[in-house]
Order: C-alpha cells, then structure tokens, then sequence
C-alpha cells in the first residue's frame, strides 16, 4: 500500500495541465496565469509627485518661492525657469521640470500667491518623489508563469496596459455521491436514511480553494446506474471528485464500473487513517477520477490532501509545501498508518501556530470538525507523538 507521499507523486505523474485561453482582465480574478508578464513601460513612467505640497530645486538656500502654476495629476509635465519659483503640485502628478524635489503642504505656508518653508525646513533632493523606473524597467518580468491572479496581479497587470490575460481553462468538475441510504437536505427522511452531506462539504471546500464544481450529482448504489451517469460525466467533464462506493462492500461498485468505463487505476489505498481506500485514476481521455470514501472525515481530509493540490497542478500552479505547525499536546497513535488529526490553530506568544488536536469519534464524526481549521499529518505510527512536534498542516 502507498504513502502518503507515494500518493501524491503518483497522482502527480497521471496528471497534464488543461489547455489555456485569453479571456478579459476583469474575468481573470483566481484563474492561473500561463505567460510571463512584462512591464509596458518604466514604473513610475515619470519622476511622480508622492505628497501634496510644491516642487522646487532643492539647494537654492531660500524658503520663499513664487508659484509659477499648478501641477495636477494627469497633466503635462510644467517647467521651472527659475529658482524663485515654484509649482504647487499634487499627488500623482509628474514631477515639473527643473524639480528634484517636493515640500509637503503641511511644511509651507501658502498666501497671496507666495510659499513660505516653516521654520526648521531644509529640502533635500528626491524627497517625497517616486523617482522614475525605481519600481520596475520597461520589459521587465512583473508577473510570472504560474502565478494566480488576486487583486494585487490584476493591478500589475491593468498598469501593463494588458486588456486580456492567457490563463488556464478552469477544470470541469462533477461532484459525485453514491449511496442508497443518502437523502437530499429538506426532503422527508425515513429512520433508516441518512443527510447527503458529504456532496455540499466537498462542493463548499472546491469553491473556497478556487474549483467550484459545474453539477453535484447522486447516484444510488446499482452498478447499471453508476455506469451509465459515470460515462456521461465522464465525457463532459476533466475532473470526477466521488463519495463512497470504494471499499471493499458487497455493494462497493464504484471501482469495477470505471475499470469497466476504460479507466485506468493509478491507485486503491493508501497508508493512512481516515481516507485508507481512496482510489485514483484516469480517464479514456486523461480525465482525473477521485474516489473517495464515503465518510465524512475521510471525504474531507482526500479531499484537501490529495485533490486540492492535484487540481493546482492541472491549472499549472507551482507545487507549494504544507505549512508547519507545532504541535500543543502531545497525541498518541497505535497503528502503523500515517494519521490525520483535526487541529484547532492558536499562537504562542513566540508568534509560533499552535495545533490543538480536536480528535473525532471515528471518520464518520464530522459534527467534530465544527470549529477547527484544518488537520496536521502525523508520521506513520505506532507512535506517541510528543507536543512540539513540527508537523505539516492542510487547512479545510
């Protein structure tokens, strides 16, 4: 049975980036960039005006100055022609000719078409100025390959004059719960039936990491059934993220009817606690297939270890390390599987994150992951693992 670690290389080995397209900057906002960016011009494009106040020439040893204009932002750059001028400027404008210099307006005093430096004020060359190309050179590299674009990229890249962006297509993606047992919330429920849950847990924790799915289907537990809603998904979508139907159960089809559907399995269980029968696979055409088992702590924890950084590789995201948290209290594990452990987050006063183990009463107790953060990934037991262990973190 594989590792954990084993896993992910051979998830990450099945898998190919999805193809791209340009689509309109304001439509970019979370999608993944997939060409280098580059500066349109310097940045600043100009000596700018980083207060308001008024530009002069630092060094004429006066502090009274005539003012010769304004220079307002979005106008043409004015010039000074002599020393006992100045021009009354403002934030954002560029910097007038023969300046080095800006005073700020809460060091002068302005009247009568005149400034006055206040008592104390000495100017010095480049102050309150953001000198041109101090920020970034024309062609240079801004943003690269890889990058997901948030609100700061977007900037950079409006700035660069750029009115659409090649970006990864974002992944097809069907949520899929299988079972008899499972009925839809606000519908009546019988004694014997249980709340399909584990499909809006999956759809909530997709969406929050960038991945909303397109359908969330249910499928009862008849191999007829699964293999005809398995094919059509199958060819509408590049992602199958399923629940349940993977062990080994008398009515555990789900892995027969993707064999049976020409996919080709990659991997069935995985050394682990929750989430040991997890199977991987792939599609006729390369789609990627994540069954996962059915309950609820399990579902999630596959979820946000393994499928969640399989999709940042499919929409070519650089592969990121887990975070490392410390441990707050020491926990035990008996068996020889690496152990997911729910956790609760806080800081020491040293500024270091605290993981509160918030264990659940087996994999089917999710009511117990109300409130924590994530889950940490302890080494393959039997151990006690002693508080103050350094141990990789998955948030939800």
């Amino acid at each position: 049975m594989l590792t954990p670690a084993e896993a992910d290389a051979a998830i990450a080995a099945a898998l190919a980036p999805v193809s791209q397209e340009t689509v309109p900057l304001a439509a970019c906002a979370g999608r993944v960039l997939r060409a280098a960016l580059r500066a349109e011009r310097d940045a600043p494009p100009f000596h700018r005006v980083a207060m308001d106040g008024i530009a002069i020439r630092a060094g004429s040893g006066r502090n009274r100055f005539r003012v010769a204009g304004v220079q307002a932002a979005g106008t043409p750059a004015l010039q000074l022609t002599s020393p006992d001028d100045c021009f009354e400027v403002m934030t954002g404008a560029i910097l007038p000719g023969g300046c080095d210099t800006v005073v700020p307006v809460e060091q002068i005093k302005l009247a009568g078409g005149t400034a006055e430096l206040l008592d104390g004020v000495e100017p010095t060359p480049w102050r309150h100025v953001h000198r041109q190309a101090s920020d970034a050179r024309s062609g240079d590299v801004l943003l690269a390959t890889g990058v997901r674009l948030a609100g700061p990229e977007l900037a950079v890249a409006a700035s660069s004059g750029l009115a659409a962006l090649p970006v990864s297509r974002e992944p097809r993606i069907a949520v899929i719960s299988t079972g008899d047992e499972l009925v839809e919330p606000g519908t009546p429920i019988l004694a014997h039936q249980v709340r399909r849950s584990n499909a809006y847990g999956l759809a909530a924790a997709l969406a929050l990491a960038g991945f909303s799915p397109r359908i969330s289907l249910h499928l009862p537990d008849r191999e007829d059934a699964l293999a005809k809603a398995l094919g059509d998904a199958l060819e509408r979508h590049d992602v199958l993220v399923l629940s349940g139907g993977v062990s080994a159960g008398r009515f555990d089809y789900v892995p027969r009817v993707l064999a049976a559907l020409g996919a080709r399995q990659v991997l069935h269980g995985i050394a682990q606690r929750p989430g040991r029968p997890m199977w991987f696979g792939t599609g006729a055409q390369g789609q990627a297939v994540f069954a996962l088992p059915g309950n609820p702590v399990s579902v999630l924890v596959c979820l946000a270890r393994y499928v969640i950084p399989a999709l940042g590789r499919l929409v070519d995201l650089p592969p990121r390390t887990p975070p490392t948290v410390v441990l707050a209290q020491e926990f035990a594990f008996e068996k020889p599987l690496v152990f997911f452990l729910p956790v609760a987050l806080s800081y020491d006063q040293q500024g270091r994150a605290m993981a509160e183990p918030r264990p659940t009463g087996g994999s089917g107790d999710f009511i117990a992951l109300a409130g924590t953060d994530g889950f940490v990934e302890l080494p393959c037991g039997p151990a006690r693992h002693r508080a103050g262990l350094a141990v990789p973190f998955y948030r939800w």
